[in-house]
C-alpha cells in the first residue's frame, strides 16, 4: 500500500500543536480594512486554533501523518 502524501498547500497553512490541535492564520484580514474597526483588526492578528470539526477534516484528509492525539 503506497503512502499518502500531505497536501503541499496544507503544510504551508496549518501547524499542529503538541496536543494535536490545528493552528491556522486568522481569516478576514486580506482586504477591506477600511470597513473594519481598529478592535477587529487588532483581534485578527496572529493565529487561532481551529474548531474540532474543521481540525478533523484537515488532519484526516490533508495531513495524514501529522501528530496523532493519544
Amino acid at each position: 500500500m503506497p503512502k499518502m502524501k500531505t497536501k503541499s498547500g496544507a503544510k504551508k497553512r496549518f501547524k499542529l500543536t503538541a496536543s494535536g490541535k490545528v493552528k491556522a492564520g486568522q481569516a478576514g484580514k486580506r482586504h477591506g480594512m477600511i470597513k473594519r474597526t481598529n478592535d477587529q483588526i487588532r483581534k485578527l492578528r496572529g493565529t487561532t486554533v481551529l474548531a474540532d470539526a474543521d481540525a478533523k477534516v484537515i488532519k484526516k484528509t490533508y495531513m495524514p501523518y501529522g501528530k496523532k492525539k493519544k
